[in-house]
């Protein structure tokens, strides 16, 4: 078979193309290149609207594709090692509910760690399948949950032979890696499909010195968020697979909930974000790692703050650490995460990524430069100074062990009633109370609430996290399953 050049970027090209020929519009979308929109083409510019254009056949259709689509997917296929890629339009939520559901069907049993995106829970809810989870190992000091113990994985693949796939994430929203290798072979003894949400791990597939990727491991199938360490428009992402995944009835899966009118500018995004790591991944990740190095040490120097790295390993729950990842613990200080997180928006102009109850990440990538890191250091220095306080009272479990006692679709759709939070003790809930981010659920649909629950979700509304997930907007109530008498 012919190599492929890197160098090219199909859909772009398709697009200067159409650009250049000045075709009348007489399809959607209904702005006419902008013309009946001046202020969406103030926003965005001209050039921007001009390509935000409908499937035709010059174009290729993101359903079917034959043509420019199809030679990106090679070419991104190639680019990450894959047998298969396919361009997903709905973020890396779409693209890890197709993974499941292309293996999934009711009452098939799926191992997973219990710290997965809301989308993995998602997707259960959707197809029936029943959460077989594997509790994440925690670090005590930091509040946080870590990956999945190698022993941990073997003993649930044991116990459950049936089970049709392994769910694991590479890495996790801090960094933190489980043994993918370990946990693939095993899987694959037993007939058992692996799958990876690498909603955090593009740079793997680019980057050297870096924690294995999925398709390098032998997972057959993984979500990859481009638009995060990749640099393509928010909401455009890869899913991968590998051999002796039929990519067939993975397009036939994904056209049951992607769009049919796939939005160009994130396709092309997404082209020309693969190109660009292509050429130059290992050069890009490689300076985002010493910038990622440095701000640790000169934040670690400024003392009662944690920005922890490497030395965390330890060969089986953190398996290997993503130097790229910036988190830095902040109850030393007096203050929880999302607190310092406020601050540094309100009062330093500065947006990190998320904070939760004892930590806070910055989201170091190909954009950030040595400026925009020393800013953030000067910025934690002078907020420990203006308002460090003692910690008593501060809470910093982030990770609680959920009672599963119904699959999410069962209790999703079942009869319920909605009661004040502090009346739900002992009930079983019916829908998912998240920080968002990570929007990894404290509750999912099947999981009995506990009084543990309940103060996590006052504390963490008190310091300021942004619940979702609930249909009640305030948070004050929770839908649980109707009691039969």
């Amino acid at each position: 078979m012919e190599k492929l050049s890197q160098s090219r970027a199909p859909i772009y090209e398709a697009l200067e193309r159409f650009r250049r020929n000045r075709v009348v519009p007489f399809d959607v979308p209904g702005h006419k290149h902008g013309r009946g929109n001046p202020e969406l083409v103030q926003l965005l510019g001209e050039r921007c609207v001009s390509i935000d254009v409908n499937s035709m056949k010059p174009l290729d259709n993101l359903c079917h594709p034959i043509s420019v689509i199809k030679e990106a997917e090679e070419l991104a296929a190639e680019a990450f090692g894959a047998d298969h890629a396919f361009l997903m339009v709905g973020g890396t939520t779409s693209a890890v509910q197709s993974m499941i559901l292309s293996c999934c069907k009711k009452n098939d049993k799926i191992i997973l760690p219990r710290n997965v995106h809301r989308s993995a829970i998602n997707a259960m809810v959707l197809c029936g399948a029943k959460p077989v989870y594997v509790n994440p190992d925690v670090d005590q000091r930091l509040g946080i949950s870590l990956g999945m113990r190698r022993q941990d994985v073997l003993d649930a693949i044991e116990k459950n032979p049936d089970a049709v796939a392994v769910l694991v994430n590479n890495p996790t929203y801090y960094g933190i890696c489980s043994d993918l290798k370990a946990i693939v072979k095993a899987a694959h003894e037993k007939g058992m499909l692996v799958l990876a949400d690498e909603a955090h791990g593009t740079h793997f597939y680019f980057g050297k010195n870096l924690p294995v990727s999925a398709m390098a491991a032998g997972a057959d199938i993984a979500s990859v968020s481009m638009h995060k360490s990749g640099g393509s428009l928010t909401q455009s992402s890869f899913l991968l697979t590998g051999k002796g995944v039929n990519p067939g009835h993975i397009r036939q899966i994904i056209n049951l909930t992607q769009t049919t009118s796939g939005s160009y500018l994130l396709l092309s995004s997404l082209d020309i974000s693969r190109r660009n790591l292509a050429l130059r991944g290992e050069e890009s990740f490689r300076a985002v790692t010493a910038l990622a190095d440095y701000a640790r040490e000169e934040i670690n120097r400024i003392g009662d703050y944690y920005a922890f790295g490497r030395e965390m390993i330890n060969g089986d729950s953190i398996y290997d650490f993503d130097p790229t990842k910036l988190s830095i613990h902040t109850l030393d200080i007096g203050l929880a995460g999302i607190e310092v997180y406020d601050i540094l928006r309100d009062e330093y102009d500065i947006q990190i990524e998320f904070g939760d109850l004892g930590n806070i990440l910055a989201y170091l990538s190909i954009g950030d430069r040595i400026r925009e890191v020393e800013r953030l250091v000067t910025a934690l220095a002078d907020l420990k100074r203006r308002y460090k306080k003692d910690r008593t009272g501060m809470l910093s479990q982030e990770y609680i062990s959920p009672k599963v006692v119904m699959t999410p679709q069962d209790s999703f759709y079942a009869e319920k009633e909605q009661l004040p939070l502090e009346e739900t003790r002992g009930r079983i809930c019916s829908e998912f109370v998240m920080c968002y981010p990570p929007g990894i659920p404290v509750l999912a649909p099947g999981e009995e609430i506990t009084d543990e629950i309940i103060n996590y979700i006052v504390y963490a509304k008190e310091k300021g996290c942004s619940m979702t997930g609930p249909e009640d907007e305030r948070i004050e109530r929770l839908n649980v399953l109707t009691e039969r008498g």
